[in-house]
């Protein structure tokens, strides 16, 4: 069973997405907050597999809150789907640096918000691959920090990828693109299972808590250059 917390301001857009969740055999809606700090109080109290998190509440919002649950060692396996009225949203990279999975349109249709809920529990492919991609290749092509507070870019993301072989820079590099596993594994001609383990080690070397956060050391490094 999938336990999920709803973190949204709007209390009639919680009661939307509760009905949504709760129909479906597989996952169960634990807790609804209001604002970033609750969020991340029920969180804890609950054991949430996911978030859906609104990035913009009062008082604490999203992105605060995000960067609350990547901090904490206790809550290491806890997706954040980060939740946003415009994809093209400079505090949905900020979100991602800070450690959620990926990102959802709340224009999204209910199929895709419950199948980004699944693939954010399994923890197995970043969420809207190509928009996130395209997303973060726009922000970092126009000189952006990624960041609402205006914090620079880590200057020090290209010496990181010195730890990694040559293989898991050419499949950092595919994952920088977009691409699942499966699709690597062609590419390259391995087995995704090959793939899997290089991403794995990719991520432990990086300190990535996920494949959104490898599509960000990617453009951040220079690995991948931003395209529009």
């Amino acid at each position: 069973m999938i336990r999920v917390v709803l973190a949204d301001d709007q209390a009639l857009l919680r009661s939307a997405f509760r009905v949504l969740v709760d129909s479906e055999a597989d996952m169960e809606v634990v807790g609804e907050a209001a604002d970033g700090e609750e969020a991340v109080a029920l969180v804890r109290e609950k054991g949430a597999d996911v978030v859906l998190m609104d990035i913009r509440m009062p008082g604490t919002d999203g992105l605060a809150a995000t960067r609350a649950i990547s901090a904490d060692p206790a809550l290491a396996d806890v997706k954040v789907v980060i939740l946003t009225t415009f994809e093209v949203d400079e505090y949905v990279v900020g979100s991602l640096r800070a450690g959620a999975s990926g990102f959802l349109g709340k224009g999204a249709e209910p199929g895709e918000l419950l199948s980004a809920i699944r693939t954010a529990a399994k923890g197995e492919a970043l969420l809207s691959p190509a928009a996130t991609k395209g997303l973060i290749a726009r922000f970092l092509a126009q000189g952006g920090t990624a960041d609402p507070n205006g914090a620079a870019a880590d200057n020090g993301a290209a010496a990181r990828l010195e730890a990694l072989t040559a293989r898991e820079r050419e499949v950092l590099t595919q994952v920088g693109g977009g691409l699942s596993n499966d699709e690597i594994a062609e590419r390259l001609d391995v087995s995704p299972l090959t793939i899997k383990t290089h991403v794995n080690r990719t991520m432990a070397k990086l300190g990535a808590r996920d494949r959104a956060q490898l599509v960000v050391a990617a453009y951040e490094s220079g690995l991948v250059r931003p395209s529009l």
